[in-house]
């Protein structure tokens, strides 16, 4: 299946477009359209908590731009194994949620903050993890609030990944248990059958 232009409208990685797009939006007829909402983040292995997120961050606002972190950016952050999911499909997905207006991609070359800088967003959504108090004080002379939300699912991406792994190692350890055991025996069978 090939993904809608329409969604594929809606993703973007050059931020003089995006300039443009928050400048249409702020110079829309009716005052009431133009406040943006930014929220920025992974989005690996997308779940139910991402979804209710942006459902939730869209609420402080008429326009919810999502900043999404390139594979680059992810792996130099969490590590050679992540993401699980490719930058394109993690992208395309935020398009198919109703409550997403347009998905930026974040280069591991951005400066830091720089998509905040260029949208200077109404309100930043973000999550206790990402920025300390201290950070959110520097970020609230950019963006004219910073909200907080709670997590909006049980489990995070990373420990999702982490009960696979442990999952994983559990079966490995048994298999090579009993493999290790089963070598054992034979060894002990061929010993005792040299001695007769």
């Amino acid at each position: 299946m090939t993904p809608g232009k329409k969604n594929l409208k809606k993703i973007t990685d050059d931020y003089s477009l995006v300039k443009e797009f928050v400048r249409k939006i702020r110079q829309g007829k009716s005052k009431k359209n133009r406040r943006i909402v930014l929220t920025q983040g992974s989005f690996d292995m997308i779940h139910v908590g991402h979804a209710r997120y942006c459902q939730e961050a869209k609420k402080h606002g008429n326009v919810l731009i999502v900043g999404v972190d390139s594979d680059k950016k992810i792996k130099k952050r969490k590590g050679e194994d992540r993401p699980i999911v490719p930058e394109e499909e993690r992208l395309e997905m935020l398009t198919y949620l109703s409550s997403v207006n347009l998905v930026v991609l974040k280069k591991l070359s951005a400066p830091k903050w720089e998509l905040i800088k260029t949208i200077k967003p109404d309100v930043l959504i973000t999550t206790k993890e990402t920025y300390t108090l201290k950070q959110i004080e520097k970020l609230e002379k950019i963006c004219k609030k910073v909200v907080v939300l709670e997590p909006m699912a049980v489990t995070s991406t990373s420990a999702k990944i982490r009960l696979l792994q442990m999952g994983a190692a559990k079966k490995i350890k048994s298999v090579m248990t009993n493999k290790l055991i089963k070598t054992i025996e034979e060894v002990l069978d061929e010993l005792k059958g040299d001695k007769k």
